[in-house]
């Protein structure tokens, strides 16, 4: 019987993934006119690499990608304050499985990030807690993100399942010993899901996985 959920942030409870896309496109466009197109940048995120390696390859140093991430971080930030980022049917689901469950946010966005995104949105009332990049010392695909949020609801790893998107959160979930579902994300769908207990379309078809 499951009494807590924990969930993962960027495609599963809001549409980040575009905009962060979309803000690394144009930080390796406008500091080393290198083009980022999607197909690649899906090999990218499935291998858990960075964008970042097409500038180093192409010779530029460490320091002056460091000043490109810096800026790409300040166009994300402005995407999240001027872009829809909503999933339909969210916080309706949300709402009804506040009712029955327990659950919390465990993701690796940096907190002003985080922060930025749940401004207005009103998903964090459903929440018990928000782990981010900064309260663990290990991020994801390390159990320790998970292992926390369990460690948060005092729970064992039977009473708990995770929502992810991605493989690298499927693999923290399957370290820490906790069932996950996948919720299906276009950024992810080239990931290696293997070890996935469920499959989901959308947030709406998780309440038929937990009854």
């Amino acid at each position: 019987m499951k009494k807590y959920i924990l969930f993962d942030n960027d495609g599963v409870l809001v549409h980040t993934e575009p905009l962060y896309f979309k803000a690394n496109i144009q930080a390796l466009k406008e500091y080393f006119n290198i083009e980022l197109e999607f197909e690649e940048y899906m090999k990218i995120m499935s291998e858990g690499t960075t964008v970042w390696q097409k500038a180093l390859n192409n010779g530029f140093s460490f320091a002056e990608v460091e000043i490109a991430r810096n800026k790409r971080n300040e166009y994300y930030q402005t995407f999240l304050r001027t872009e829809n980022i909503l999933i339909d049917g969210v916080k309706d689901v949300l709402k009804e499985l506040s009712k029955d469950y327990k659950m919390g946010i465990v993701t690796t966005s940096r907190r002003v990030d985080f922060e930025i995104i749940h401004k207005n949105l009103g998903i964090v009332d459903f929440m018990d807690f928000v782990l981010c990049e900064e309260d663990y010392n290990f991020a994801k695909p390390h159990p320790e993100p998970y292992l926390k949020g369990l460690e948060l609801f005092n729970a064992n790893k039977k009473e708990a399942i995770v929502v992810e998107d991605s493989t690298r959160g499927l693999s923290s979930a399957y370290k820490a010993g906790i069932e996950c579902v996948i919720v299906k994300n276009e950024f992810t769908l080239t990931q290696d899901f293997s070890k996935a207990n469920y499959f989901i379309e959308t947030l709406k078809e998780l309440k038929t996985i937990l009854n």
